[in-house]
């Protein structure tokens, strides 16, 4: 029998507020154990939390760039688990009243799109951080993160694969990076994601028993595990036995999903209404001052490159992977109007020095315009591409505008007919044998013939004429 993956994802997004949700304590990662806390975070008797205004704005954002319905009242609830690192013994969420539901994105999978719903977008507080020493049998409590903002985004049970998972999730996580909503860094766990599996004959229409995953903090680690778990469930069916429902942690250096706990349901939890917060009430007012904010997301955005600049989705994909990178490419390409030269360079040379560098974008010491006018340069026919090559290094290490470093090294290309025609001569002069052998039909050695011209002019013969010189002389003797 084949069977199909059921899957759907809860992402939490950790907040870019300065502050908690509920109090004025830093948002700060890496900061020592318990130092962003007061008696609110770390829940003591009578505390009365306030809401932070700028979490519902960010929220409100990512539910407007996912086409979710906003609901104009929303109310929280109290989540009652317990766990060392919860300090109230309940976290504050929201249940039966989110703020956001009924939305999508679309992921683009083997050329096509593949529309993924968003069941709900909520907020919530993140809870503390349990530290577990490897040398002696005891725990610590870190309660820094308890309090910090959250949005969960819950996903219909539509994907279908490992690979259209980890389409959504990037999906998601550009368009918060985008918003300016979140950092995104997933070692850090400002974005991390659960995952709930099953499998099902295909063509039925009643899921399967899920297992849900965690602990996966990368987009490889979600993939795999995807993977592997669609591979464990099936064996189960095909072998006659059933699934369990239950939480598994993923393990990395295995390869291999483990038991956790036994998957508790929404009734567990005892949800009830936070006496302590009132009803959110957002007007249409709120919600047209905040799709103002919104800029140009991703998915719109390479489909204008590709439009507008006439450039192949693929250099699309790769200059708007951030928005920094996008708004650079665009500064370059405003300034020397040529869109492809200008996407080779960025996503040749740029993110290649970026790279060895480990830095982004805003750390490039060669800023668009003075790409643009190196660019310029080449089109004009000041310098050659072989050229380039070296200027470009030259103001990535001083940070020189590249007509300077030209002048100051004498590298403008040489345009001058008599001068190539009089280094075309000594090649062919000091090289017989071959000349010899390129009239019995060996035309592979032109090239070996140009590159004597470049060498005898340090590369700065321009190449057009070369070419065009040459085989004049050749054909004539």
């Amino acid at each position: 029998m084949e069977y199909e993956p059921v899957i759907g994802l809860e992402v939490h997004a950790q907040l870019l507020t300065k502050t908690k949700i509920f109090c004025g304590c830093s948002t700060q990662f890496g900061a020592a154990p318990n130092s962003h806390t007061c008696p609110i975070c770390i829940g003591m008797p009578g505390i009365l939390p306030v809401l932070n205004k700028k979490v519902v704005d960010y929220t409100i954002k990512m539910a407007l760039a996912t086409h979710c319905n906003i609901n104009r009242e929303n109310t929280w609830a109290r989540k009652n688990y317990f766990y060392p690192d919860l300090p109230k013994g309940y976290q504050i969420t929201q249940f039966a009243e989110p703020i956001a539901e009924h939305g999508y994105v679309d992921v683009e999978m083997n050329g096509g799109k593949k529309r993924i719903g968003i069941t709900r977008i909520h907020m919530e507080e993140d809870a503390g951080k349990s530290i577990h020493d490897e040398h002696q049998p005891a725990s610590y409590v870190d309660l820094n993160r308890a309090g910090v903002p959250l949005i969960e985004i819950v996903s219909e049970p539509d994907i279908r694969s490992a690979e259209e998972g980890v389409g959504y999730l990037r999906r998601l996580h550009e368009i918060l990076v985008y918003l300016g909503i979140c950092d995104g860094n997933m070692e850090e766990g400002s974005f991390r994601c659960d995952a709930n599996i099953s499998l099902r004959p295909k063509g039925e229409e009643k899921f399967g028993i899920r297992a849900e995953l965690k602990n996966m903090n990368s987009f490889r680690h979600v993939q795999r595990a995807l993977e592997y778990e669609i591979k464990r469930q099936q064996y189960i069916l095909e072998s006659g036995g059933e699934v369990i429902q239950e939480t598994r942690l993923w393990d990395d250096s295995q390869g291999v999903t483990h038991p956790m706990r036994g998957k508790e349901e929404a009734h567990d939890y005892r949800y009830f209404p936070d006496p302590d917060l009132v009803s959110i009430v957002v007007s249409d007012e709120w919600i047209e001052e905040i799709k103002k904010t919104i800029p140009e997301l991703p998915l719109e955005k390479r489909e204008r490159f590709v439009n507008t600049y006439d450039i192949p989705p693929y250099d699309a994909v790769v200059l708007t992977t951030s928005r920094e990178l996008a708004d650079f490419y665009e500064e370059t390409v405003k300034n020397c109007r040529k869109p492809k030269i200008a996407s080779n360079w960025v996503m040749g040379d740029v993110l290649g020095h970026l790279k060895e560098d480990k830095k982004d974008i805003e750390g490039s010491p060669v800023s668009a315009v003075s790409l643009a006018k190196m660019i310029n340069l080449i089109e004009d026919g000041t310098i050659s591409g072989k050229i380039a090559k070296e200027v470009f290094e030259e103001m990535w290490k001083t940070g020189k505008e590249p007509k300077k470093i030209v002048e100051e090294r004498g590298l403008i290309q040489i345009t001058d007919t008599g001068s190539l025609e009089n280094a075309i001569d000594n090649v062919l002069k000091t090289n017989p044998a071959q000349v010899e052998e390129y009239k019995q039909g060996k035309e592979k050695l032109f090239g070996f013939f140009v590159g004597q011209v470049m060498k005898i002019t340090r590369g700065k013969a321009n190449p057009k004429l070369v070419n065009e010189l040459l085989k004049k002389k050749l054909s004539a003797s």
